[in-house]
């Protein structure tokens, strides 16, 4: 304890310390270097007292500016000296002091000090600090924290708040900017503020890491305690001769696994899974991973599948029952069946289905399953954008499941079903990954053989899978993807297919699902031609299937009303029962008008006929195109009106008629894109047809892409075209020669209702569409007077 009747000369040597606070009423060695032995020497000289200063790190002590202006007056008690130099210094902090100026700077600091005494801080506020600070102390010592007993002694015997912050700061583990604040501040009671929020930070640290060694002791115990219980549980089930839960199903899971008849590779690493299985434990999460991944190896069909049937009659009449015409899609199907009978080891074949929404693509791959006695699944690609739902997601992945390919085999529980992929147009893509390119190595028959899901990590044979995609369009299949499968399209149904669909399928089968079973409701012919045309306008048959369940709704209605039931739906209930028609014949209810032709088109959902309207107004020779046309169309557009141009005297048209004018041609139905270069031969029949003011027959329509030279080029979509002629009452259509080969595939009642006239040129059209051939005109103009020049068509 420091006399403060003890004198300190106004003069000290002073010591520089980096990176060390010295603070009053401490006792600490300090080693010093044979350099740094000349204030010590000259301390010792000096009644043994020493000022030591602090300085920063990056500093020299050679002026007085780098020097901490607050130090601690220290006496030397021991000096013990090295043999090689330098000596061991022990001081004890006396009292605070300020440096005032320095007298010498070399060989070491000599200068004038003041010293501090701390004022008295007697009163209420310093004796609560002082009792708080002493009973943080407890605490802290309560929780570990290392003190020695004789300075908890000597701390409870200190009462000055000054003195009690400085013995508390040489104990607590501060860092060098805490302690130079406390040497720094001269009230004790500030100073003593300082120590008790600093010890508080401590004891709340203190408190913190022994709340988390308790937790892990606790749990390390507990983890102990059930080991033992656990082997103690063992021993008692082998003493009594029962099993042990864990390895019984580890038991039951290693026959699953044999059963399940794994290949090579797959066996080695079901064995390793299960050696790693039995040595964790059955509490930790990894267990419950590893034995899933085993369940889900054990539960797919290595080696099992269904017989098919190859009775060549038996799969053909159940074909027929299910689905009326589809003759390609039927006959491939028996191909694959004749050819398996021949050749056992046969890979699956990849099947594209493609045509417009109802024609029976789905309902077409059950009849497939059903025909070859194979189990059938079907999933939807509409809208998937994760890679991971073909390939699954790897192990690593907190909730890991295989891909929805290897869950549904899994589920079918053979290795041969019929897979349909529905809507393998409409996947999407994004930061997950590309679906489509997924399925390029599941549907490719030279590399599923070992298609390998990211989930089970070995390879698994989709060999014998009989895959069958389907799609409305193909344009949005990537051309990899298309390469792989063998399309087979399904163009719609004419009014007569539609009748034995209604006849065959849905109507016994809405007779059923509508609770008529026992009641026999038949439908006249004449009827289901009403309903066709005049309530329905598509390829498929969904629309029909949805009105003649309206109406068989309505019979159940009229029966449990008490009415008499009803046997026979003729052409005059419909009206009543449905309501108003709701389509019209476009074609047949129209008149023939001047720059009107009728067009024909391929949608999504089957043909159609669209109607190019042409007009001229007075203007500067602009050509205006509207009704939302795409860009091939719009160049369609433009080589009509070429040809027109380049042709006009031999259609009788005047030779300056674009000079003074505008040309406006329109397609109806402005909101919906057209494209397409299939509509040429109409554009410009509309405009020869305005030109000449000659009508154009509405009961003709026409398709093809039109040269500037006249030739009419062939178009695809042949059949739709056809039937969307038929179904609008259109009597005559215009297709190009050739596409003659195409004829085959329309019905021959189609043909016999429809005349199919196949043009060469834009002359054939012409004398086909408009009600008076110009042509005819003008060659008898040219046969009086030949003032035009010869006809560059022929």
């Amino acid at each position: 304890m420091f006399n403060k009747t003890l004198s300190i000369p106004p003069e000290l040597p002073i010591y520089p310390l980096r990176n060390q606070i010295v603070f009053p009423h401490m006792t600490f060695p300090l080693l010093v270097q044979s350099q740094g032995m000349v204030p010590i020497e000259e301390a010792l000289r000096r009644d043994h007292l020493l000022g030591l200063v602090p300085i920063r790190p990056e500093d020299t002590a050679e002026g007085l500016h780098e020097f901490n202006r607050i130090g601690t007056v220290c006496r030397i008690t021991q000096v013990f000296r090295f043999p090689e130099g330098g000596a061991k210094v022990m001081l004890e902090g006396l009292v605070r002091i300020r440096l005032l100026s320095a007298s010498q700077r070399t060989p070491f600091v000599l200068a004038s000090v003041k010293v501090l005494n701390d004022p008295e801080g007697r009163g209420p506020i310093a004796e609560a600090l002082t009792q708080s600070v002493k009973a943080l102390l407890k605490v802290a010592l309560a929780y570990g924290r290392p003190l020695p007993g004789e300075v908890l002694k000597m701390m409870n015997q200190i009462n000055e708040p000054g003195e009690l912050a400085d013995l508390v700061a040489v104990y607590l583990t501060l860092d060098f900017a805490d302690q130079q604040r406390l040497l720094d501040t001269l009230d004790p009671l500030e100073r003593l503020k300082g120590i008790y929020l600093l010890l508080t930070a401590e004891v709340q640290k203190l408190q913190v890491q022994g709340e988390v060694q308790s937790e892990v002791a606790k749990r390390i115990g507990k983890n102990q305690k059930e080991y033992l219980l656990r082997e103690q549980l063992k021993q008692i089930q082998n003493e009594l001769g029962d099993d042990d839960p864990h390895r019984a199903e580890l038991s039951k899971l290693r026959r699953a696994l044999e059963d399940a008849e794994l290949p090579e590779e797959v066996v080695e690493v079901a064995d390793r899974e299960l050696e790693r299985l039995e040595r964790i434990n059955p509490s930790s999460p990894e267990y419950s991973v590893a034995r899933t991944y085993l369940e889900c190896l054990s539960n797919l069909p290595w080696n099992s599948g269904t017989d098919d049937v190859l009775d060549i009659a038996a799969a053909q009449k159940t074909l027929d029952n299910d689905h009326y015409n589809l003759k390609e899609v039927k006959e491939r199907i028996l191909e694959f069946l004749a050819v398996h009978s021949l050749k056992k080891t046969l890979k699956g074949p990849i099947l594209c289905l493609v045509g417009p929404p109802g024609v029976g693509k789905t309902s077409l791959g059950r009849s497939i399953a059903r025909a070859m006695g194979r189990k059938f699944i079907r999933i939807s690609l509409g809208g998937m954008k994760d890679e991971a739902e073909i390939r699954g997601h790897r192990r690593t992945y907190i909730g890991a499941m295989p891909g929805r390919i290897i869950q549904e085999i899994s589920r079918a529980k053979a290795n041969n079903p019929v897979f349909m992929l529905d809507e393998v147009d409409k996947i999407g893509q994004d930061f997950r990954g590309d679906p489509s390119s997924a399925l390029l190595e599941v549907l490719d028959p030279e590399q599923n053989d070992s298609f390998t899901d990211h989930y089970l990590d070995v390879p698994f044979d989709l060999s014998q899978v009989m895959f069958i995609t389907t799609a409305n369009v193909m344009d949005p299949v990537p051309a990899p993807l298309r390469d792989r499968m063998e399309t087979i399209r399904l163009p719609g149904y004419s009014d007569e297919e539609k009748l034995q669909i209604v006849r065959k399928y849905l109507l016994p089968k809405q007779l059923n699902e509508n609770g008529l079973q026992d009641y026999p409701l038949e439908f006249e012919q004449d009827a289901i031609f009403k309903i066709i045309r005049e309530y329905t306008r598509e390829a498929g048959v969904r629309a029909v299937e949805r009105q003649v369940a309206s109406i068989c709704r309505k019979v159940a209605k009229e029966i449990t009303q008490g009415d008499v039931p009803r046997t026979l739906i003729s052409a005059t209930d419909v009206d009543p029962l449905l309501g108003p028609r709701r389509f019209y014949a476009d074609a047949a209810s129209e008149e023939d008008r001047v720059g009107v032709a009728t067009g024909l088109a391929w949608t999504e959902t089957g043909g159609d006929i669209i109607f190019i309207e042409a007009s001229r107004m007075v203007g500067k020779k602009e050509l205006i195109l509207t009704g939302s046309l795409g860009d091939v169309m719009r160049e369609s557009a433009k080589t009509a009106l070429s040809f027109v141009r380049a042709n006009h005297a031999e259609f009788g048209i005047e030779g300056d008629f674009f000079e003074q004018s505008d040309l406006h041609i329109h397609v109806p139905a402005g909101a919906i894109p057209k494209d397409g270069p299939s509509a040429g031969v109409a554009i410009a029949t509309a405009l020869i047809s305005l030109l000449t003011n000659c009508p154009a027959r509405r009961n003709v329509a026409m398709t093809g892409e039109l040269t500037l030279t006249g030739r009419v080029l062939p178009i695809g979509g042949v059949k739709e075209k056809v039937l969307a002629a038929h179904r609008a009452g259109v009597t005559t259509v215009l297709l190009p020669a050739s596409n003659s080969d195409h004829l085959q595939e329309i019905d021959e009642n189609i043909r016999n209702e429809v005349r199919l006239v196949l043009v060469d040129s834009m002359e054939d059209v012409v004398a086909e569409a408009l009600i008076a051939n110009p042509l005819v005109k003008v060659q008898s103009l040219l046969s009086d007077s030949p003032v035009f020049p010869p006809n560059p068509l022929h």
